[in-house]
């Protein structure tokens, strides 16, 4: 049997080129506590990643004076809180190159009133996450919560004592959102469960696999890349609800190709180079299946997420260590991926309250967590070695393109050009942010295509296809199926989009 291209593309960071092109604004949010703490001189500039790795070193060093810290995007530093006058504690802190800040609450006091609330108020529609930035516990209500429920949580946040709490209402409802990066389907009784895949890996055994949400490996065991297509992958391991929600999917063909990248839309994708762990205040991007790409930043770690049961309608399915951001996300991207633009897997996509019109608050399983657990590694393991596009390139068959070998805006696809089986089309034969895609041009693994579907700034769909302006037709003419192969049918009836 021929070795066959994944049809999910992983979470891919292929596209800083695309990413940049896509969202210009990626990084004009900044919170208004990055001014309060101020920058330093002294103080390093550091990206996103490298600053999540000084964080954990610093709090080993500072120990109980350690209380949390968060990254300043504007200034790019890392802002490191301390609840100890102790002039040696902040003289390493900033020796090592932080931004030091004094605060009130220290972590022991911020983790036990997450406690409380997970003693006192276990309910479904709420959320709770330390935010480094306030120096407090930020809990989260939607809008199911009312009446004797929102009176007992009120209550118990007042409990905690003063500056201790922040309590917000959301508009939206805690769901997950079953769907993500490229689409995949499994047919169940009474319908078809869709989801997003999140990021090719490798198993303990040597085997191709993908990662996904947990609660999608708990709804289905057998995963398509269409449909109505055959199962091209079993679940091999599920977690949710409980602490994570995270799924290892292993690809039925032993000698499927699987490239650890992520797919963005327009056959653009983002190399994946490794797991990191996340940071507040770190811009990210999420790519799903249901909603394309879109950008936003981490507002909380080890967050408690309360999801109403969907199996018990008076019970609740809480999860515990997810990251907490501002990225907007809608049912069908389950699963999806949450990276960086320099090709940082972060999370999976579980669930939130909102949409891509009005916003909200999304949750993620964060990645390294999820690899420690299944003993998966990121990466190909070896399948297509070589033939993955730098940041912002893309590589001809077999060969890679130079920067600025992208088509520019407004650029066709030549008619009739094919990506070979595992690579993606060559250099000057990709669309640009906004191009269209040649009637008649076929797309290989990763890459859109479909007369007609052009996607809008930030509004590029995944695989599946699946565009997210108004009611656009989601289905491109035979052949031009986007997104390694992966069938567009997510709006057909009966479909269950997590």
């Amino acid at each position: 049997m021929p070795k066959r291209k994944a049809a999910i593309a992983v979470g891919g960071v292929a596209a800083l080129g695309a990413a940049a092109l896509l969202l210009p604004n990626a990084n004009a949010s900044q919170d208004q506590h990055d001014a309060a703490a101020g920058g330093t001189a002294d103080a390093k500039t550091l990206k996103a990643t490298a600053a999540s790795g000084l964080a954990a070193q610093l709090e080993k060093i500072l120990g109980d004076a350690f209380a949390g810290s968060y990254y300043d995007s504007g200034k790019q530093q890392l802002v490191v809180n301390v609840v100890s006058g102790d002039d040696n504690v902040i003289v390493q802190a900033k020796k090592a190159g932080a931004v030091v800040r004094q605060v009130e609450n220290s972590a022991a006091e911020l983790k036990a009133a997450a406690r409380t609330l997970k003693t006192k108020a276990t309910i479904p529609g709420t959320s709770w996450a330390v935010d480094p930035r306030t120096d407090k516990v930020l809990v989260t209500a939607d809008s199911t919560v009312t009446g004797a429920k929102w009176n007992r949580l009120q209550s118990t946040v007042r409990g905690l004592g003063s500056g201790m709490a922040t309590l917000k209402k959301s508009s939206g409802t805690f769901k997950t959102f079953v769907s993500g990066g490229d689409a995949i389907f499994s047919q169940v009784q009474g319908g078809n469960v869709r989801c997003s895949l999140g990021f090719n890996v490798t198993a303990s055994d040597g085997s191709p696999a993908f990662l996904t949400a947990g609660h999608c490996g708990v709804a289905a065991k057998d995963w398509s890349d269409s449909q109505t297509g055959q199962p091209i992958a079993t679940v091999d391991q599920a977690t949710f609800p409980g602490e994570g929600d995270f799924s290892l999917v292993k690809y039925n063909d032993a000698n499927t190709q699987a490239p650890s990248e992520v797919n963005v839309g327009k056959g653009q994708t983002v190399q994946i180079k490794q797991a990191a762990d996340a940071t507040v205040g770190a811009t990210v991007f999420r790519m799903g299946s249901t909603t394309g790409l879109h950008d936003g930043q981490v507002t909380g770690l080890d967050a408690t997420v309360n999801f109403q049961s969907e199996t018990d309608p008076n019970g609740v399915d809480t999860v515990t260590g997810l990251i907490q951001t501002n990225v907007c996300a809608e049912p069908g991207d389950s699963g999806g991926s949450l990276f960086t633009q320099d090709g940082s897997a972060l999370g999976l996509t579980s669930g939130g309250s909102g949409d891509c019109t009005s916003g909200g608050e999304t949750f993620f399983q964060p990645v390294t967590t999820a690899l420690q657990a299944t003993g998966a590694t990121l990466g190909d393991g070896g399948n297509g070695a070589g033939d993955q596009a730098g940041a912002g390139d893309q590589a001809g068959a077999g060969d890679q393109a130079g920067a600025g070998d992208q088509a520019g805006a407004g650029d066709q696809a030549g008619a009739g050009d094919q990506a070979g089986a595992g690579d993606q089309a060559g250099a000057g034969d990709q669309a640009g942010a906004g191009d269209e895609a040649g009637a008649g041009d076929e797309a290989g693994a990763g890459d859109q295509a479909g007369a007609g579907d052009q996607a809008g700034a930030g509004d590029q769909a995944g695989a599946g296809g699946d565009q997210i302006g108004g009611g656009a037709d989601p289905s491109g003419s035979a052949g031009d199926q986007s997104g390694a192969g992966a069938a567009d049918d997510g709006s057909s009836s009966g479909t269950d989009s997590h």
